[in-house]
């Protein structure tokens, strides 16, 4: 029996393009990206935004102990790491970060014509089985 998993969608930015992100994303030059979230009904946010806001939460409630957290802590400390992240998007549709095998292919769809021009460089779709996503290194008590 095979399981089901859901799906989530990432985009790399170019460099102005997540600047323009980081601001807000109500520049017009934006105009083809946030259109294609809208039709989607996806909102767009950074990566760093989000694990930014994981270890705030993680911090608040106590929980700094796990893998997960140290992994996350350093990843926002580190410059180098930072700036990649504030560069890569996710898109949550209907407010959910991950989704419907049919609602990421169509979302995929959608943003892969805008590869190679002003803002987007790349597009992944990722699945949520754990065996085919990062876990935290040895190093953080994995």
């Amino acid at each position: 029996m095979s399981e089901q998993w859901d799906f989530q969608i990432r985009a790399t930015l170019t460099d102005r393009a997540a600047e323009l992100i980081c601001e807000g994303g109500a520049a017009p030059e934006l105009a083809p990206l946030v259109a294609v979230a809208e039709r989607h009904q996806a909102q767009i946010r950074n990566q760093y935004d989000a694990f930014a806001e994981f270890v705030a939460e993680a911090e608040a409630n106590g929980e700094t102990q796990t893998p997960l957290y140290k992994w996350t802590r350093v990843t926002i400390d580190d410059p180098v790491k930072a700036a990649k992240h504030k560069k890569i998007v996710t898109f949550y549709v209907n407010g959910e970060e991950v989704y419907a095998r049919n609602a990421a292919e169509a979302l995929e769809a959608d943003l892969l014509p805008l590869v190679g021009g002003p803002l987007v460089t790349k597009v992944n779709k990722y699945d949520s089985n754990p065996a085919n996503n990062p876990q935290p290194p040895a190093q953080f008590g994995a």
